[in-house]
Order: structure tokens, then C-alpha cells, then sequence
């Protein structure tokens, strides 16, 4: 597998987006941040470097977990998935766009607690799942 796989660390930069698409897949877009820092040796501090923006996809069980999770403007995250850079032209201008196919979304517990609730898969077939 060649794929470019990523784990981010920062903050929803604005409330997610969540909408079920025509076919009935459930689809939510997070814009997250992240502000690298680095120790500057000589004034012995830390230095904030430009803030790079970068929007998370969830599809299917992942985008409903993430709507329910109460994931808001400024919550720190914690998201990995797919890299994803994409071109487009906007105003006569082709621009760049960061996107990250995401595969898990959570809250990062260095910057606080969380409660976990299991969620219930569909069974395919209708019948109950063998107990563990």
C-alpha cells in the first residue's frame, strides 16, 4: 500500500459540517489546525510557526460517531487517515487544499477528559452478534 498516511494533532477550526448524501451515506467535513511550535535555543522559548489548516472527510459510521461526539470550534482533535492534496481554481487563482481521508477522529486527552460510548454496528444478515 503506497499511501500517505497521516495522524494530525490540533483544534476543530470551525463546527463540523454534517449532511447524508442523496444515497444515504452519512458525510461530515472537520476543518482542523495545527500550530507547530519550536524551542528557540537562544531566547530559550518556545516560537508558534504559521498555522496550517487541513480539512478532515468522514464517511459512513465515522462521520455519525463524530456529529454525535459534541467535536466543536476549538476542540482539540486528534485525526489520522489519508493524505489528500488537491488543486483547484478559484477566482482566476489555482489554490491548494489539505485534505485528510480520515480513518479515526478523537478528542486529544492531553488537553482534557472524554466519555466513550460504544455505538452498535447493523447486522447484514439480522441476527444478533456473537458475544465476545
Amino acid at each position: 500500500m503506497n499511501e500517505a498516511n497521516v495522524t494530525v494533532v490540533g483544534w476543530a477550526a470551525a463546527d463540523p459540517t454534517y449532511v447524508v448524501t442523496a444515497n444515504g451515506v452519512p458525510f461530515l467535513s472537520l476543518r482542523v489546525g495545527c500550530t507547530p511550535r519550536r524551542y528557540d535555543r537562544e531566547t530559550g522559548e518556545w516560537i508558534d510557526q504559521e498555522t496550517q489548516f487541513m480539512n478532515a472527510v468522514c464517511r459512513r459510521s465515522l462521520a455519525d460517531n463524530v456529529q454525535a461526539s459534541q467535536i466543536g470550534r476549538g476542540t482539540p482533535v486528534i485525526v489520522t487517515g489519508r493524505l489528500r492534496v488537491r488543486q483547484y481554481e478559484r477566482d482566476g487563482q489555482w489554490r491548494t487544499a489539505v485534505d485528510i481521508e480520515a480513518a479515526t477522529v478523537g478528542h486529544d486527552l492531553t488537553r482534557g477528559t472524554a466519555e466513550f460510548t460504544h455505538t452498535r454496528r447493523a447486522s447484514l444478515t439480522g441476527q444478533e452478534p456473537r458475544a465476545a
